[in-house]
């Protein structure tokens, strides 16, 4: 997922988006551990998406607070 998407999304978007990345997250680490993962690249890549949204997620509150 780009940064500019993420910008483009709203709030409660982002909330729910982040919920479903970590859930996944979850997934694949059980996945791991198991021995069943097939593409541990993935694991890095929802790992910097929930990033990128928290990152969004805090600027936004930042914001408010400044108004």
């Amino acid at each position: 997922m780009k940064m500019k998407e993420i910008v483009e999304m709203s709030t409660d978007e982002l909330l729910t988006k982040r919920r479903d990345l970590r859930q996944e997250s979850l997934h694949l680490r059980l996945q791991q551990q198991s021995g069943q993962l097939e593409q541990p690249s993935r694991l890095r890549l929802l790992r910097r998406d929930v990033a990128r949204i928290e990152t969004v997620l805090s600027q936004r509150a930042r914001q408010t607070e400044k108004q």
